[in-house]
């Protein structure tokens, strides 16, 4: 017979340790000759990204050893930092960006006694040189990539440009030597895009105020023996339209996703007819009421792929995302077979196969490829492996609540769930509230160790797409317009507070988190509302004013216009919804966790937060972090990060736990 256990005090074999070891998810998938290759974490090594490449036999090796990490910081978020291709000899020969001097790097991993050359220059100057979404042109020697130029000390003292390095080592110390190949007139761009016959390179742009799921603009030019690209010109996009991706069909013809109608769509536009507009674009996969296409929080993401025979790859979905096989003449979709219920913007393709990385409710991120020919999937790479018996994972529940005005708020509730405990009869389950980032993001439905740590204890989690979350069509991310820290907060409060009435969660246990945006709207939730017990804060935005004027990092800087309204003609609004200016609302305890280093939301917001709290009687902690930035990476911040999350709910919820440190709260 199964012991009974009070919620929160079930044992668990998913410790903190666990959890984070297993943090993170392959990302920028890529082709090197008959090779997939990719970007893999390593808590446990700093953090660092490791560059892995899958050999003919299935072998999987890391390319580069520690401390090499191969991550971009261009917009802060980065993008894709590798690319790779086969020498006429047949070798192998990769560059990529270096993490702590942001170089851009070459390195032949059949020779490794060479050791990775420099092909970038280091730049004093602010933020210094920046390089993200290389694309390998052997033909001329060299490599195409956006540059990200610091020009002065001001975080928002910057420009971006196409730019081509030669790869013989010469701009390594010069500057010069690095030719652009566009202009700045756009404040954002992403990588180009070759056209197949070499003559025209496609990429995205967009300015502020505008942010890329806002509106941005296809540009085309075309490319030159030894100039800038010329005659470049916009094709499709505008202020009010949001082009996710781009790149060529083999035909010559544009294929790009845009959501001019709601959902991002796939379309495809010739250049080779009439002047491109509206009239000439052709949807390929019209009126299905999904997306084929998501946020860019970075440079040179992936939904679709197209193949040697004419068909495209694409990743697609309402919620929840699928990989199909997309034929642009009949409009016909087949999707992948296999359990997979969220696959990440990357895509790979060699001949008839498709390459994407994906997960679902029973297994973390992997590698995945489907053979077009038959229909057939398997993981080739990073494949999972249950660390833990699979019967302590959560059993996830889809479901839509009503929020204010009847509006749908979308959301995964997983209930505590333990083979070792059942609850007495009489005694309802403590939830926690995920708010997750962004805003404009979501959360998969996949196997998250993090959640599973409370729900095998015996803590619920709702995560919460509410307004403003993207995989629903821009009429529902539009929610969020000039509304956050209302929508977001109410539709949290309004999951919560349905739980809580219907008896699934008790209503005197339900505490709220969340990172980055997330962390904003735990901190609103807890200046505005009283559904909460406590919160856990993680690096958040704390003080809008600051923050928009010159408070953070440039890809953001003006990311409130929409958010919140122009600065300039509603600054009582700024001052009204932070929760800087309303801490003696706060009633309820916190913790507050930040990293040192980072630059998007820095810890003075965290300083000042606290310097209002001092005095005021309410339990709170506050952890700061070295060496972390904008989501905590080491594997040892993550495990204190999660048992002091824990400790806090254990105190505020009565819970008796001896399994993990004591956190502090002082008043």
């Amino acid at each position: 017979m199964v012991p009974t256990g009070a919620y929160g005090t079930w044992p668990s074999p998913i410790d903190a340790a666990l959890a984070a070891s297993h943090d993170g998810r392959p990302e920028y998938l890529g082709m090197v000759g008959d090779e997939v290759w990719w970007t893999a974490p390593r808590p446990t090594e700093g953090g660092r990204r490791a560059l892995i490449r899958r050999r003919a036999d299935g072998a999987e090796e890391s390319v580069l050893p520690a401390p090499w990490n191969v991550r971009s910081r261009v917009i802060e978020y980065g993008g894709r930092p590798w690319a790779g291709d086969l020498r006429a000899e047949g070798t192998p020969l990769i560059v990529f960006v270096h993490f702590p001097d942001q170089r851009l790097y070459v390195y032949e991993p059949d020779t490794p006694e060479a050791g990775p050359r420099p092909l970038t220059p280091v730049s004093a100057l602010g933020g210094g040189l920046r390089w993200v979404d290389p694309q390998l042109r052997l033909d001329r020697g060299e490599v195409w990539c956006v540059l990200e130029e610091f020009t002065g000390a001001a975080p928002t003292d910057v420009r971006r440009v196409i730019a081509a390095v030669p790869l013989d080592g010469s701009a390594a110390e010069d500057r010069a030597a690095v030719r652009e190949l566009s202009d700045d007139r756009h404040r954002f761009v992403t990588g180009p895009r070759l056209s197949p016959d070499g003559r025209h390179a496609a990429w995205i742009a967009w300015d502020h105020p505008q942010m890329p799921w806002d509106g941005t603009v296809v540009m085309v030019g075309e490319v030159t023996e030894g100039g800038p690209f010329r005659a470049v010109r916009p094709v499709v996009g505008d202020t009010d339209e949001s082009v996710a991706q781009v790149d060529w069909a083999a035909d010559g013809s544009l294929l790009f996703v845009s959501d001019l109608a709601n959902w991002w769509e796939l379309q495809r536009v010739r250049l080779d007819g009439p002047t491109p507009g509206a009239a000439a674009r052709t949807s390929l996969c019209p009126g299905r009421g999904e997306e084929f296409g998501g946020p860019l929080w970075k440079i040179g993401l992936k939904w679709f792929h197209p193949l040697e025979n004419g068909l495209i790859a694409v990743i697609h979905g309402k919620g929840a995302t699928a990989l199909g096989i997309l034929d642009p003449e009949t409009g016909e979709l087949v999707d992948a077979a296999g359990p997979w219920t969220e696959w990440s913007s990357t895509l790979a393709v060699h001949g008839d196969r498709a390459i994407g990385v994906a997960a679902s409710p029973r297994s973390a991120y992997e590698v995945v490829e489907l053979d077009t020919r038959t229909g057939r999937t398997r993981v080739i790479g990073s494949a999972h492996d249950d660390p833990v018996d699979p019967v302590y994972y959560p059993e996830p529940q889809i479901r839509t609540f009503a929020g204010p005005d009847n509006r749908e708020i979308h959301a995964h509730i997983y209930p505590p769930h333990s083979p070792d405990r059942i609850a007495p009869d009489d005694e309802l389950p403590p939830f926690v509230v995920w708010a997750h980032g962004g805003p404009t993001g979501h959360v998969p439905l996949v196997l998250d160790l993090e959640i599973a740590y409370f729900t095998s204890r015996g803590i619920g989690v709702a995560e919460v797409n509410y307004g403003g979350s993207t995989g629903y069509g821009r009429e529902y991310r539009n929610r969020l317009r000039e509304q956050w820290g209302v929508v977001d907060v109410e539709d949290c409060a309004a999951v919560a507070e349905t739980l809580a009435a219907e008896g699934t969660a008790d209503p005197a246990r339900l505490a709220i988190r969340g990172g980055s945006a997330g962390g904003w709207t735990t901190a609103a939730s807890l200046t505005t509302t009283d559904v909460y017990a406590c919160g856990t804060i993680i690096y958040p935005i704390l003080d809008l004013t600051s923050w928009a004027t010159d408070g953070t990092h440039d890809f953001e800087s003006q990311y409130l216009e929409s958010l919140i309204g122009p600065l300039a003609d509603v600054p009582g609004r700024y001052r009204e919804r932070s929760p800087l200016q309303h801490v003696d609302r706060i009633t309820t305890p916190f913790l507050l966790l930040q990293g040192l280093d980072d630059v998007i939301c820095p810890p003075v917001q965290c300083e000042r937060f606290l310097a209002q709290m001092a005095g005021r009687g309410i339990p709170h902690a506050y952890i700061a972090f070295e060496g972390e930035g904008h989501g905590f990476r080491r594997a040892d911040t993550m495990v204190r990060a999660l048992e002091s999350e824990l400790s806090l709910y254990a105190q505020t919820f009565g819970i008796a736990r001896s399994d993990v440190p004591l956190l502090e709260l002082k008043k």
